[in-house]
C-alpha cells in the first residue's frame, strides 16, 4: 500500500474511532520500500527494574494564571467552596499526578511563606514576575488541594532573599507538634501536622537570573546549613537542593552537603522561547527528542564520580519541550505596577496560550523524555513537568472548562498503561534527519508486572509522514496476531487541540496486527501495546 494513503487512511480511521467506533486494525504483511524500519527486542528473560511513580509529577507556580485563574477559582461556577476547580482536579487525577512541586520556580526566591498562611493575609510584590501577589492560596490551600487531588505536596524552599531560619521555620509549620510555628498553624486552623515529607533547597539560585544568586562555593555551605536546621525541624522529610547539571557545580555541592541530601534537582527545557515565542515546525520540535536522555545520561555520570550514585537520585523536577514565555523577566526588584512597559511585558506571556503552539511534537517530545527517564530508572527518582496547569502545561484552564492538550494525552497514557517494572529493550531504528540532525526515527522503552507474563511497549514514531515498519521479538520469537493498543495521533504532525475542538487528538483503542514479526506504526505517533507471554 502506497504511504501516502496509508497516512489518509489512518487519519480516517481515527476520525471514525472519535465518533464511537472503537476498534481498528492497522498492519499489512508487506512494507513500500521506503518506509522507515526498526527493530526492537525485548529480553523477557533479563533483570527488571521498578521504577518510581514519582517520574510523573507535576509543578505550580504563582505564575499568570497557573494558581490563580487555574487550579484556584474562587467565586467560578466550576469551584468548589474552597475555591478549587473541580474540573481541573477531576482532569489531573487522569494522569494520577503522585507529586507536585510549589510555589517556584523563580518565585519562590523572593517568597517569604509567612505572608500566604493564617486567617488575615496582606498582598506582597512579586518581583520576579513583576505583579501583586494576593496570597490568598499559600501553604495550607496548596495542601489542602495535594489531598484533593491525590498529589504528594513537594515544597521549594526560599535560598535567594530568605533565611536558613525561615527555611526552618517553614518546616515545623508543617509538621511540627510543638513550637512556636506548629502553634501558628493551630491558630491557622490546622490542629493536625500536615505531613509534608519532600522538600527543596532553593531554585537555579546558581543562575544570575535568579533573586539570590549563589555561586557554587557560596552555595555548597548554604545547603549544608540549610539541611541539617531543616532535619533538625523534622529528621524524616526527603532533601533535594538546587544544582547546575554539570560537573564543575555539583561535585563541590555533593561533596560539602551530600551526605543530607535525597535527590539533586536539575531543570530542562529544550527551545528557550523566554524572550521571543517562536513556534518551530514540528521536525525542529522533534529534533531535541534524544537530548534529555544526554543530559540524564551525563548527571549519572557525575553522580558516579561523587560517590553518591545510589544514595541521590536525580530529581529532574522542571521539564518541558518548551521554556516559559516571560519578556523582560525575570527581575529582582519591585516594579511601578503602571508602566506601561511592565504591563505589556507581563501581557505578552498570554502568547504562552495559543494553542496552535502543542502539536504532536509535544506529546511525542514528553514521550520520550518518560522513555529516557523510565531507562534511567535506577537514577531518576522524581520528575515534574513544568507547569502542569496553563502556561505550558499539559492541561488549559479557562473560565468555562479545559482543554486536554497533545501531550496531556501522552502523560496520561504513561500514568495509566504501563507496567511497574522497566524491561531490557534493544532498538535499531533508521535515522530521521532535518537541518543537519538526526534521532532514530522509532523510540521504545518497555515495562511489565511483577509476573513477567504482561508486557506493556511504548512505541513513539517520530516520523512526520511516514508509517515505520517495525519489528518486535519478544526474545527471539516474533510477535504474530493482533495485540491491543492504544494509540495517539493525528490528522497531521500539526493538530493540536483547543476550546473549539478539545478532542481533536485523543488516545484510540485500537489493535495492532502483527505478520511474522512485523507491524506498521502509524506517524507522528505514540502506540503503547499489550502484550502476554506464556
Amino acid at each position: 500500500m502506497n504511504t501516502s494513503i496509508r497516512t489518509v487512511l489512518f487519519g480516517f480511521f481515527m476520525l471514525l474511532a472519535c465518533v464511537g467506533i472503537q476498534k481498528l486494525s492497522f498492519g499489512d504483511e508487506l512494507s513500500p520500500p521506503d518506509m522507515p524500519q526498526a527493530t526492537l527486542r525485548i529480553d523477557t528473560d533479563a533483570p527488571t527494574i521498578a521504577y518510581s511513580p514519582m517520574l510523573f509529577g507535576g509543578f505550580l507556580e504563582h505564575f499568570d494564571h497557573q494558581v490563580y485563574g487555574g487550579v484556584f477559582d474562587p467565586g467560578s461556577p466550576l469551584a468548589d467552596e474552597k475555591g478549587f476547580r473541580k474540573d481541573v482536579i477531576a482532569a489531573l487525577k487522569e494522569l494520577k499526578v503522585p507529586v507536585v512541586r510549589w510555589p517556584g520556580g523563580c518565585y519562590v526566591s523572593g517568597y517569604h511563606w509567612e505572608s500566604g498562611v493564617g486567617k488575615i493575609r496582606k498582598p506582597t510584590d512579586d518581583m520576579a514576575w513583576g505583579v501583586i501577589e494576593p496570597n490568598s492560596f499559600g501553604t495550607d490551600e496548596f495542601v489542602e488541594l495535594c489531598r484533593l487531588a491525590g498529589w504528594q505536596p513537594y515544597i521549594c524552599n526560599n535560598a535567594g532573599n530568605g533565611t536558613v531560619e525561615e527555611m526552618r521555620n517553614w518546616v515545623e509549620y508543617c509538621n511540627g507538634s510543638e513550637g512556636k510555628y506548629a502553634q501558628m498553624r493551630r491558630y491557622s486552623g490546622y490542629e493536625e501536622p500536615r505531613k509534608v515529607s519532600l522538600w527543596s533547597i532553593g531554585n537555579e539560585n546558581w543562575g544570575k537570573h535568579e533573586i539570590g544568586y549563589k555561586p557554587v562555593e557560596k552555595w555548597a555551605p548554604l545547603v549544608l546549613e540549610a539541611a541539617k536546621a531543616m532535619k533538625a525541624a523534622d529528621p524524616g522529610i526527603q532533601l533535594s537542593a538546587a544544582a547546575l547539571p554539570s560537573r564543575e557545580w555539583s561535585l563541590p555541592l555533593l561533596k560539602t552537603a551530600g551526605q543530607y541530601l535525597d535527590y539533586i534537582s536539575i531543570h530542562g527545557y529544550w527551545l528557550p522561547l523566554w524572550q521571543k515565542n517562536d513556534m518551530p515546525d514540528y521536525l525542529t520540535c522533534i529534533m531535541q527528542s534524544e537530548a534529555p536522555e544526554k543530559l540524564i545520561a551525563d548527571y549519572v555520570g557525575v553522580l558516579d564520580e561523587s560517590g553518591y550514585r545510589g544514595r541521590i537520585k536525580i530529581a529532574f523536577d522542571e521539564w518541558n519541550l518548551r521554556g516559559w514565555h516571560h519578556p523582560g523577566f525575570p527581575r529582582k526588584e519591585v516594579q511601578d505596577y503602571t508602566n506601561p512597559e511592565v504591563i505589556s511585558l507581563i501581557a505578552a506571556r498570554e502568547k504562552s496560550d495559543i494553542p496552535s503552539q502543542y502539536t504532536m511534537a509535544d506529546a511525542l517530545f514528553s514521550a520520550s523524555f518518560f522513555n529516557a527517564c523510565l531507562r534511567h530508572a535506577e537514577d531518576v527518582g522524581m520528575a515534574n513537568i513544568a507547569p502542569i496547569v496553563n502556561t505550558r502545561g499539559p492541561l488549559f484552564v479557562h473560565p468555562r472548562g479545559i482543554v486536554r492538550r497533545t501531550h496531556f494525552h501522552a502523560m496520561a497514557m504513561y500514568a495509566n498503561e504501563l507496567e511497574e517494572r522497566v524491561g531490557r529493550l534493544d532498538i535499531k531504528a533508521d535515522k530521521l534527519k532535518h537541518d543537519g540532525k538526526s534521532i532514530p526515527v522509532v523510540d521504545a522503552v518497555a515495562t511489565v508486572d511483577e509476573s513477567g507474563r504482561n508486557w506493556a511497549v511504548a512505541l513513539v514514531n517520530r516520523h512526520p509522514k511516514k508509517a515505520t515498519s517495525c519489528t518486535i521479538k519478544m526474545k527471539d520469537v516474533p510477535l504474530e496476531g493482533e495485540y491491543a493498543a492504544l494509540v495517539l495521533a493525528g490528522d497531521s504532525p500539526d493538530t493540536y487541540n483547543d476550546i473549539e475542538n478539545p478532542n481533536r487528538v485523543a488516545p484510540v483503542k485500537t489493535t495492532l496486527l502483527f505478520r511474522a514479526g512485523v507491524a506498521h506504526l502509524p506517524p507522528h505517533s505514540l502506540t503503547i501495546l499489550k502484550v502476554q507471554v506464556k
